[in-house]
């Protein structure tokens, strides 16, 4: 188990999602973040009390207390451990939560279509000389 006081559970193959995981990881600068792809081989999802269909439907985190998050509540818990809460303050306002989780679950939802329209790309994965992308969406 890690020692980050958050874990958050993402889509690898959602160029939006890697490039947004990566963002944060460089905004921790105290380390108070880990980061878990759910797209490798062998990942279960056991521990948070949920399915593959719902981590595949919204992110999902792990605070060091065993606390699960899921949705927008993730994304609050993160930006607020590096310094970033800011950017998600509308989360925090009561009548706003719930348009904002709405939309964000349609996002979600249609993160791969979204990445693409966005202008977001993965590199290929390369071993042995064959590439693959991880993205199913996007093409050479």
């Amino acid at each position: 188990m890690s020692t980050a006081a958050l874990t958050l559970y993402y889509d690898g193959r959602c160029a939006f999602c890697s490039t947004e995981m990566a963002r944060l990881g460089r905004w921790d600068k105290k380390h108070q973040l880990a980061f878990t792809d759910i797209a490798q081989p062998g990942f279960d999802p056991a521990h948070l009390g949920a399915s593959m269909v719902e981590l595949n439907l919204e992110m999902y985190s792990q605070a060091a207390d065993g606390t699960v998050y899921a949705g927008i509540d993730s994304m609050l818990a993160a930006y607020t451990l590096v310094g970033r809460g800011y950017l998600v303050a509308p989360l925090r306002v009561p009548f706003l939560r719930p348009p904002l989780a709405y939309l964000y679950r349609m996002f979600a939802r249609n993160r791969y279509r979204m990445s693409t329209l966005l202008g977001y790309k993965i590199t290929p994965v390369c071993q042995d000389g064959v590439c693959a992308h991880r993205n199913p969406y996007l093409k050479d």
